[in-house]
């Protein structure tokens, strides 16, 4: 019997550390304060913690997380509560996310996020999905709870809203509104 509790105790350890920098460069991105974004962290793995059973494999445990890591920030905004604060170590972990997040990197980052908050809740959650967090659509559709061609069609309609929102305002190839728009970009040629 303990073997059985040992194995799940040995798994979760090995998700944690596979996927806490990705999971909090996630809620970073989508939180105001760094302190909310190590709290919503937190609450995922607190959360994976107690289902540590129900954890999917490998593969998919990335997934599962970007879904509980999703309905953790919903109950976030939505009570405006916040967490409780973690302990130095989770501070550090911060200055290395943050330091290693593209959109930290553009001057233009306050003119990216607010070209996003034009966007309606579900299309930038898609688009943040598929260019930050590197999902394919599926995956996405895995997380939301939706199709993948629901997804696709998000996509495509979030990145020609998002180009309408900022205009001939790209910056260089390779700027983070210019990856962010160049599907449409593409489709229109």
């Amino acid at each position: 019997m303990s073997s059985g509790i040992e194995y799940y105790e040995d798994r979760f350890r090995r998700v944690y550390l596979e996927h806490f920098a990705p999971l909090l460069a996630y809620a970073l991105r989508r939180v105001a304060h760094p302190e909310d974004g190590a709290d919503v962290v937190a609450e995922t793995f607190l959360v994976a913690w107690r289902r540590r059973h129900d954890i999917p494999a490998d593969g998919e445990a990335r997934l599962w997380l970007y879904g509980v890591a999703r309905r953790v920030l919903a109950n976030h905004h939505r009570g405006g509560v916040r967490r409780q604060r973690l302990g130095e170590r989770l501070r550090e972990q911060i200055a290395v996310v943050v330091a290693a997040d593209p959109g930290s990197e553009v001057p233009e980052r306050l003119a990216v996020r607010a070209a996003l908050a034009g966007l309606g809740e579900l299309d930038r959650e898609v688009l943040m999905l598929t260019v930050w967090e590197g999902l394919q659509p599926r995956e996405v559709a895995a997380v939301l709870g939706v199709g993948p061609t629901v997804v696709r069609t998000r996509l495509s309609r979030a990145r020609a809203r998002l180009r309408e929102l900022v205009g001939d305002d790209l910056g260089p190839p390779g700027h983070v509104l210019d990856v962010l728009t160049a599907a449409t970009r593409k489709e229109q040629r």
